[in-house]
Order: structure tokens, then sequence, then C-alpha cells
């Protein structure tokens, strides 16, 4: 009798939690920031985060309604951290891809750019697993930049693997990279358009085949937390609908970063 009804207490218990998660309101929202990736992200002076991606964390937050604590993490703790349960969600430029779905879930996009290798000006090279034989290419650590790379040149170059965007552009500028494979507007933002880059530029086509690139980049949440991610797509629709997404945007950028299609 004991035993029967320590397992139906435990029963209850576990019952109870699951109707708690499932119905939390989600007024309260930790998200997890990066702080590496200008302009989507950059740690001031001062130990502050700025950046599109946290402007845009902020401004779903106002949306919602919600209280919002931003964490800064980084790149590689980032899905691992939120299974555990440091954050509630993601937003550090990640790219929806396949891979990542099977281990967490995403809102739709907020905006969708495409890769592109950087070398030194005058480089020549046929983006072939011949033709880059033999080379080193860099690329961040975990990205989906690194899945594709090692997927399809992983046998014929040599791959350095950082864990923030600028240590790659300062072993770029050095000469210990021949090509670095990176997203093109933080690069051009972050790298060629600065007296730094002023020697590089793009080596051939944008990258954008969706088997690594996904849908574009969206907002990493736990599997379970279905209704956190359809409140933040219905915050992402009523930024793009008012004015206030392209008002982010055009703080970092020339252009509307969104990309094809509508939220």
């Amino acid at each position: 009798m004991m035993r029967k009804t320590a397992l139906l207490f435990a029963a209850g218990l576990t019952l109870t939690t699951m109707t708690s998660a499932s119905a939390r309101d989600w007024s309260q929202i930790r998200i997890a920031v990066e702080g590496a990736y200008p302009p989507f992200s950059s740690m001031t002076e001062n130990g502050e985060v700025v950046g599109f991606d946290v402007d845009i964390a902020r401004a779903l937050c106002n949306e919602l309604q919600a209280r919002c604590e931003l964490i800064n993490q980084d790149w590689d703790g980032m899905i691992p951290g939120l299974l555990a349960r440091k954050f509630d969600a993601i937003v550090a430029s990640m790219s929806i891809t396949e891979e990542r779905k099977r281990k967490v879930d995403f809102t739709n996009k907020y905006y969708q750019i495409p890769a592109i290798f950087v070398g030194a000006k005058g480089t020549e090279f046929s983006l072939t697993p011949q033709g880059l034989d033999g080379k080193t290419v860099g690329v961040q650590r975990a990205t989906t930049h690194d899945k594709y790379i090692s997927d399809n040149f992983g046998d014929n170059v040599d791959i350095k693997r950082y864990g923030s965007q600028d240590e790659a552009y300062l072993d770029l500028s050095s000469g210990r990279l021949d090509l670095l494979l990176v997203n093109q507007l933080a690069v051009r933002q972050g790298f060629l358009d600065l007296d730094a880059g002023k020697d590089f530029t793009q080596v051939g086509e944008p990258v954008t085949d969706p088997r690594w690139y996904g849908e574009g980049v969206g907002i990493a949440v736990r599997k379970q937390d279905k209704a956190l991610r359809l409140k933040l797509n219905d915050a992402i629709s009523a930024l793009r609908a008012d004015g206030r997404y392209q008002e982010i945007n055009d703080r970092y950028f020339p252009v509307d970063i969104y990309g094809p299609g509508q939220p």
C-alpha cells in the first residue's frame, strides 16, 4: 500500500510539474546573446552587449511585454546552455538547419544573409575541393560555415576554427589564412569596410546552399517550449508589420537584411 501511495504521489508531482511548465505565461524570458559578432553583437568597453541581435531581442521583449534578462554566452555553449536551462531562447545569429532542428526548435527567420569567402585582393581560387587543395581556410567554430567547409572541403583543406570572428580576422590579416568563410554583411562591416580589411575582398560567388545554410537565421528555443516559439513568431511579425524591424535594421545596415518572403 505504501509503495502504491508513493507511486501515485510521484505521478502527481510529475503531472503538476508538466502542467506548470505548459501553463507558463512567459512574462519573464532569459535570452542568450554572444557579444563577439559585430555588427550583430559586440561588447562595449563598459561590458555592455550591443548590436542588431541585441536590439531585436529587446524589441521582441517589449512587444511581448515581458521582462527579459540578456545572458552573455560563448558561441560553443549556446545550444548546450539552452538545453541545460541556463536561458530560454537564443538570439545570436543562429542559422536554422536540419541538424540543429534535431536538438532545438526555431522560430521563423528574422534575417537571411548569404556567406562568402574572403581573401587577399588578387586572390584567384577555384572554390572546389581540387582548387582549394592544401589551402588554409578559417571559420568560426561550430557554425554553419564550419559544417559547410568540413563537409565539402574537409579532405582537402586545412581548417582553422576560431572561438570568435575577431580572432579569425586577425589571422586573415596576418597571412595565416588563405581564405575565411563568413557571413557577408558581418565581414563587410566588421572587417572589409575597416582599415584592417582594405587589402582583402570577396572571393567567388556567395554561398547559399540550403542543405547547410537552411532557411535563414531564427531564434532557438527548447522543443517543449512551443508556446514561447509561437509568441516569438507573432512578435517578429509585429515588428515587421509596424516598422520597428526596419528601424532597427537601418541602424546597422544599408539594405533590408530580412531576405525574400514575408514572416
